[in-house]
């Protein structure tokens, strides 16, 4: 699980590839030079700016500590997950990957008028559409809208010789598919999501009658039926095609495993190797025991300077929660600030013991929660461009609460959103002085706080009723969100603990908790609210819980006065009359959101959800968009990567690397695109 890349962003505001191709690494490297901008002494953070996206650079602090060994595992890793790249963009939409080679075409190969608007347009559409890796914007979910015309689009395709069929050239206008992810309350959510988990035809009902008929082989160890497949129907049938070598992205499924057999030969150690092998095995077989297998093995694996993920893990991008999207980050550990956060998984039981859950609900034996601080040196598949600040995996129950989780906090990318960020959106938003003050000056150790909190004691917190089935199949459409709103609410209810500063984490544990708790209130209630259009509801998982746990302490509060809603000039600000009732309210709701998951309540998530998550009220959110205007800076970030580039010797043995900032956001996607394009345009 992960913690929202968005978030963090609102609340402070493999180019080369080992063997030859058609020239030496040494002529890639002086081309390279040529189109690569050389990291200079004070990093540029920021590539630029478009629509509302904002495209960032991170470097890799740590990577001149490695070893030329494990400088190999890095690469060969960020190569296996690039390879999976294309993927990504297939489970997204069923026609992306023919729209992006058309639009890619007419981007390099057009020979006319660059500077009029409609070629604007188009450039801005392309790069949108790299962005979200498809034609369906990355967090509404919403298709977007180009804003150039039929006739234009046209002329462009005539210009280029570029072709694409009629059910293509019109998807790209018209309203069919126009939500990726369809979380609406009474509707068939699969039919009416154009993510392509699904074959033409399939709804809710066939979803849940299938999956209900498969039984695991041990019921307390229940695997991830439907994860790595998509469910279509043939002739009437209901039938799985499995994401596997020889089966559905096959193709890119053996570069994927090509490269993981390299990053295996050069493993830090026997269980960090044994783990990728099983990796192996689980992409070449498609065997869910071997994915859990795996997953046992790799939270295990604890030992050494590099970690990563790579597979289809999160399952947000599914309505029912089914399937994994493909992903990959792979990581460097930061040990001086991992060693100052293990002190959160050292202590990861007295934070349980000491949660408002109903004691039936808590685990007596919290295990191997393990938490490091990391250097990201690339990502890939839902990872990218946009990427979490903070992962908690594996997302199996029973492996948690048996063997435990690993949690990380992507370091040099909060580092990024810190350094290209403005206060400006935040005196806007904020009450007062005071709580600008606070924000200022505690907010980022509090941002980081409850990443951590979210991660390593959230997601690793409370238990299952015996018997009770996986939260994908008792709160169905609801689970993630109640899932991100539970590890919301323990990081925010610790986040007022003396325990805090007891632990050495803060100087001032009062002062960090209510910058922390303007913040998310702040967030919940108002500012999130300039990233969806006027009239729309609120869809996305984690915009939702930030919403429903915001909106319903605030009802909670309003005797006591708790959180006030307060208008000033025609501006709505909220402000905090009472941080500890606040804390209260937020471990009653923690409380309530574990009984939901403990027991499967699917009414009581849909309550929850419906009653305070989805809908917006009009006027404030008119009016928060009027007032964000003046502010130049985009909602969204994303990220190019780094490019690492092999040096080799006459014996064609790697020698070193050189790391090189893409210039542009244009020349990665379209050097991505070039080599590493391993699958067909329909699969």
């Amino acid at each position: 699980m992960k913690l929202d890349r968005i978030l963090f962003f609102i609340a402070i505001t493999s180019l080369m590839i080992a063997c030859k191709k058609d020239q030496s690494v040494k002529d890639q490297i002086d081309q390279q030079e040529q189109n690569q901008e050389v990291t200079e002494e004070k990093f540029d953070y920021v590539v630029e700016q478009f629509a509302d996206l904002k495209i960032l650079r991170y470097q890799i602090p740590g990577w001149d500590n490695l070893t030329l060994k494990e400088q190999k595992l890095v690469y060969y890793l960020t190569q296996a997950g690039l390879s999976g790249r294309d993927i990504m963009w297939d489970q997204n939409y069923r026609y992306n990957l023919t729209i992006r080679k058309a639009l890619e075409k007419i981007y390099t190969s057009y020979e006319g008028n660059k500077s009029d608007t409609n070629w604007k347009a188009f450039e801005t559409y392309l790069k949108r559409v790299w962005f979200s890796n498809g034609i369906h914007h990355h967090y509404s979910n919403d298709k977007i809208k180009p804003e150039f015309s039929q006739d234009y689009f046209s002329s462009l395709l005539a210009a280029t010789g570029t072709e694409v069929s009629k059910e293509v050239y019109e998807v790209i206008f018209n309203d069919q598919d126009a939500k990726k992810v369809n979380q609406a309350k009474g509707i068939d959510n699969v039919a009416q999501s154009a993510v392509n988990f699904y074959g033409p035809g399939v709804t809710n009902n066939d979803v849940t009658s299938f999956y209900s008929k498969m039984k695991s082989p041990n019921k307390e160890k229940p695997l991830s039926f439907g994860l790595n497949s998509q469910l279509v129907k043939e002739n009437g049938e209901l039938k799985e095609r499995v994401y596997k070598s020889g089966g559905l992205y096959g193709s890119a499924i053996d570069e994927i495993i090509k490269w993981l057999e390299k990053a295996k030969e050069v493993a830090e150690n026997k269980a960090q190797g044994d783990a990728i092998g099983l990796l192996i095995e689980y992409y070449k077989t498609g065997n869910l025991q071997t994915w859990d297998d795996y997953n046992v093995a790799w939270t295990a694996a604890t030992d050494g300077n590099i970690d990563y993920i790579n597979s289809f893990i999160e399952v947000y991008n599914d309505p029912l929660g089914y399937r994994g999207s493909y992903e990959t980050i792979v990581q460097i550990k930061d040990f001086d600030m991992s060693k100052k956060m293990s002190v959160l998984s050292e202590n990861a039981q007295w934070f349980e013991d000491n949660s408002p859950l109903m004691d039936a609900h808590k685990k007596d034996s919290v295990v191997g929660v393990s938490y490091k601080v990391v250097a990201v040196a690339g990502e890939a598949g839902d990872a990218s461009p946009s990427t979490p600040i903070g992962v908690n995996l594996p997302n199996a129950n029973w492996i948690r609460a048996a063997v435990g989780s690993k949690s990380v906090s992507l370091g040099n990318i909060i580092e990024a959103y810190n350094n290209a960020g403005g206060s400006g959106r935040l005196k806007e938003f904020a009450h007062d002085d005071d709580e600008f003050e606070l924000e200022e000056k505690y907010g980022q150790l509090a941002d980081k706080l409850h990443t951590a909190l979210h991660e390593v004691v959230g997601h690793a917190s409370g238990k299952l009723n015996p018997g009770v089935g996986e939260t994908k199949e008792t709160l169905k459409n609801y689970a993630s969100t109640m899932e991100e709103g539970r590890a919301d609410l323990v990081g925010l209810y610790y986040l007022m603990d003396p325990k805090l500063q007891e632990l050495g984490l803060v100087e001032d544990w009062e002062k960090t908790g209510k910058a922390a708790y303007d913040g998310y209130i702040r967030n919940g209630l108002m500012t999130q609210l300039i990233r969806l259009n006027l009239g729309d509801d609120v869809e996305e998982a984690h915009m939702r819980n930030r919403q429903w746990v915001s909106a319903w302490a605030f009802e909670q509060g309003k005797k006591d006065n708790v959180i006030e809603k307060v208008s000033r000039e025609g501006k709505t600000y909220y402000n905090i009359n009472d941080y500890a009732k606040l804390r209260e309210i937020f471990g009653r709701l923690l409380r309530e959101a574990q009984r939901i998951k403990s027991e499967g309540d699917y009414k009581a998530a849909e309550e929850l959800v419906e009653g305070y998550g989805v809908k917006v009220d009009q006027a404030l959110h008119a009016e928060v968009l009027e007032r964000n205007k003046q502010f130049t800076s985009a909602p969204y970030s994303g990220f190019v990567n780094p490019v690492l580039v092999p040096q080799t010797n006459e014996a064609d043995e790697i020698t070193g690397f050189e790391i090189f900032q893409p210039k542009t956001f244009e020349e990665q996607m379209l050097w991505y695109s070039k080599n590493y394009n391993f699958l067909p345009e329909v699969n």
